[in-house]
């Protein structure tokens, strides 16, 4: 590691310190053009978006030819590689699914699978797991991305998924630092502004970030938000703060891994320190690796000018890049290889790893009332299968008509009137049993419904006629959609065909549900509540 530290120049030590932005699905001239800015200024490593994973891992291979250190290849992988190549690899259920499943051992047999199809694809570090405690049900950047509102829970199941993930050879990363789960503004368009005392944010937000430093978190990532507790000077965000980064964070939590930034592009760092001062200030506070900075180049030349004036200490720039180098002596980027593609998608989506998809849908569902009408759910009797919110019936209703002697599925998309909807309303409510599955089809579902006025009202007058309700929505929907009339109602947290089979086998009574509400919603609907 002395060797490679040593054969690279002043400059280049700055550039490990840099994570570039990273694409395959915009086209041949953007590809290149990273290639040429990685080769100009031999930066540390990427930060991977979408594209597709063939072409994701023959870049990879390029870029790595271009560089004197291997790359580091970083990767937003919360929920797997689907989270950004959702097309053509596997996607494990959010964090807030896993937030209701009761084995730590599946989440830890996750993480596992992850960094096996993360080195697969030639990466090594995932910014994963999310340890923010969504106590804000309006929050519109973590939400359904968070384990959920109770830090012993957020905590159990983040350290599961870090465990695994380090155990299977990557490097896993805390994020976001000290705690976005209880904000309304999205730090990719604002600031956030946490207006909490610091005795709070100890006992809650930074709680999960404590316990798993103690536990051996190899990174941590920093988020942007202004947080005057820990930092008072000026719309300061914390990833940029020396108070928040070295003295909270390094000093005071003894955090000894990698501390990355958030992406250096977003308007919640760049807002009031614009034109590469935000990159000398996340350098002057204490960070190791700076993720997407807006302009490489002009960040490092910045940089250098600080270390030349006095500003920056050389032993600081030194110190952190032998942890980079560290790093990837960890990952055995010493020995180097380049991804081979054949069979690469094959692989990214084995049966092992869609069979584990399944086991932790099928652990996460929950039943919020009465399992006594679900045990007594009969295949024989006239049923109504009612599809809510979706063009056309789902896997859900498709599987469960089919295990079913006498039934009829009805489609409502959203889009009928009042009118249509009262005659619907009266033709389903003759069958002897009723089962509606309200669908989010958003690829984000969000705290609030998407369903119209009438929709809605046509939702919560089915709910009240013997019905068995079952959503496939984020879970605070049950706030938003009245189904507490519901004779039964099975939360199953996210609109996927794994989490529609394993609500058919909880509807049918071929499982037990075992999943436990990971939020509180109201006073009908707490935190771990489940049958």
């Amino acid at each position: 590691m002395d060797s490679v530290y040593k054969a690279l120049t002043p400059k280049e030590r700055i550039a490990q310190l840099f994570l570039v932005r990273a694409h395959t699905n915009l086209g041949q001239a953007y590809i290149d053009s990273v290639g040429k800015v990685i080769e100009k200024e031999q930066l540390g490593g990427l930060v991977v978006f979408q594209g597709g994973p063939v072409r994701h891992a023959d870049m990879f291979n390029n870029y790595q030819k271009k560089a004197k250190v291997p790359l580091l290849i970083t990767f937003d992988g919360e929920w797997g590689l689907g989270m950004r190549l959702p097309d053509s690899t596997v996607s494990f259920p959010y964090q807030m699914t896993l937030g209701a499943v009761q084995s730590g051992q599946l989440i830890y047999d996750m993480g596992r699978q992850v960094a096996k199809d993360f080195l697969r694809m030639g990466m090594h570090f995932n910014f994963a797991p999310v340890v923010d405690i969504n106590n804000n049900p309006k929050n519109p950047v973590i939400n359904f991305r968070s384990f959920g509102d109770d830090k012993y829970n957020v905590t159990l199941k983040a350290k599961a998924y870090m465990d695994g993930m380090v155990s299977g050879g990557i490097i896993a990363s805390l994020k976001h630092f000290p705690g976005h789960g209880d904000t309304d503004v999205d730090s990719h368009y604002d600031l956030p502004q946490l207006n909490f005392t610091r005795e709070r944010l100890d006992t809650l937000e930074m709680y999960p970030f404590r316990e798993l430093i103690k536990e051996g978190a190899p990174a941590v990532m920093v988020a942007h938000m202004h947080i005057p507790a820990l930092d008072n000077t000026p719309n300061i965000p914390s990833s940029i703060s020396k108070k928040v980064v070295t003295n909270l964070l390094q000093k005071e939590l003894g955090f000894s891994g990698l501390t990355v930034t958030d992406a250096m592009d977003m308007k919640g760092v760049k807002k009031f320190f614009p034109n590469g001062e935000a990159d000398v200030m996340a350098i002057e506070a204490g960070v190791d690796l700076l993720e997407v900075s807006e302009n490489s180049g002009r960040a490092i030349a910045l940089i250098e000018k600080a270390v030349v004036s006095g500003r920056i200490k050389q032993s600081d720039i030194d110190k952190r890049v032998k942890k980079v180098l560290a790093a990837k002596y960890w990952l055995g980027l010493n020995n180097y290889r380049p991804v081979n593609t054949a069979g690469l998608i094959k692989d990214l989506n084995s049966p092992s790893s869609q069979s584990l998809v399944q086991r932790l849908a099928d652990a996460a569902v929950t039943v919020l009332k009465s399992d006594k009408k679900i045990k007594s759910f009969d295949k024989r009797e006239q049923t109504a299968v009612v599809a809510v919110g979706v063009p056309a019936a789902q896997d859900f209703e498709k599987g469960l008509s089919k295990q079913l002697s006498e039934y009829k599925v009805f489609v409502i998309t959203g889009k009928e009137s009042e009118d249509e909807l009262k005659d619907l309303l009266k033709e389903i409510r003759d069958h002897r049993q009723i089962v509606m599955a309200v669908h989010d089809n958003r690829a984000r579902p969000r705290s609030t419904s998407d369903l119209g006025e009438d929709t809605r009202a046509f939702v919560s007058k089915l709910a009240g006629r013997r019905t068995i309700s079952v959503l496939f929505t984020n879970a605070y929907a049950l706030d938003d959609l009245s189904v507490d009339r519901s004779s039964a109602i099975v939360m199953a947290y996210q609109n996927d065909s794994f989490m529609q089979k394993a609500a058919i086998k909880v509807v049918l009574g071929q499982i037990h549900a075992q999943g436990k509400l990971p939020v509180n919603i109201n006073k009908r609907f707490e935190n771990g509540d489940g049958f």
